[in-house]
């Protein structure tokens, strides 16, 4: 039907040639940015899910800076106990030099001040020991803590030791010496089960070390499969949208070719009454 009131042709082309170019902006706007889902208005519910799992991304950010802080403060105290290790064998020899009946009292006495030398060495160790303020040997020992997830609600933790002369882990005192053979052999006794409590808590302090370094890597796959996620369901086929994009142009052509026909109708209306 041919009408000067309402063009219905023109109007079909109209709405057909709006959808063909809201398309088209939806397809170059993923070409340009190179997701299918760049915002809310795109898809409101892969949007928020997206959004969900790059916000636990970056959470995860805190958790590793937190694992590699607690793992330098765990570092730290496992390279003093070491150097108290060391420490602790030079002094066993000492205490067993020091144990031989008929020493001068020159060599006793040399023997003695470097025992009396190492054993104060472990205390500076001690002293010198702190990462970032904290200190897992000390007198009062801190622990090593990191997070363990992106809530915050759970935590990894490696407890401190006090290797402080005449605790529990070295058991030589802060008098120990060995300026006589029962001194020396009493040195001895107390620098045999330092020796042993130290090897100890090394290898407590190992396992914790391997621990954060086993989280480090997990929470690193973590952040890898959540970005493939994002990824997975926000970003475009740029070969796909490109074909799209040239389909949608060849379409808008035709739209615009269709509604210069439908506008065409009014002259074919006049074209009634003429002569």
């Amino acid at each position: 039907m041919i009408s000067v009131n309402t063009n219905i042709g023109a109007m079909a082309a109209i709405q057909n040639l709006r959808s063909t170019n809201s398309d088209m902006q939806t397809t170059q706007n993923a070409i340009s940015t190179g997701r299918k889902v760049d915002s809310a208005k795109d898809n409101g519910a892969v949007w928020t899910i997206a959004n969900k799992m790059g916000s636990d991304v970056k959470a995860y950010d805190r958790v590793r800076e937190s694992n590699e802080r607690a793992g330098a403060i765990l570092d730290t105290a496992i390279s003093a106990t070491e150097a108290i290790m060391e420490l602790l064998n030079e002094m066993k020899g000492k205490a067993l030099a020091a144990t031989q009946p008929g020493l001068s009292t020159a060599s006793q006495g040399a023997l003695n001040a470097d025992f009396i030398q190492l054993r104060d060495q472990i205390t500076n160790i001690i002293a010198n020991a702190s990462f970032d303020g904290t200190n897992m040997v000390g007198a009062t020992p801190a622990s090593a803590i990191s997070l363990g997830d992106a809530t915050g609600a759970n935590s990894i933790t490696v407890a401190g030791a006090n290797m402080s002369l005449g605790g529990a882990v070295v058991t030589v005192t802060g008098t120990s010496d060995v300026s006589s053979v029962a001194n020396a052999t009493a040195a001895l006794t107390l620098v045999n089960a330092s020796i042993t409590n130290v090897g100890t808590q090394l290898a407590t302090w190992g396992a914790g070390a391997k621990r954060f370094e086993v989280h480090r890597d997990f929470v690193s796959k973590l952040q890898d499969a959540l970005n493939i996620g994002i990824g997975a369901i926000t970003d475009a086929d740029l070969s796909k949208e490109s074909a799209r994009l040239q389909s949608l142009q060849v379409k808008q052509q035709l739209g615009i070719q269709a509604l210069s026909i439908a506008n065409s109708s009014g002259q074919a209306a006049l074209s009634l009454f003429r002569n």
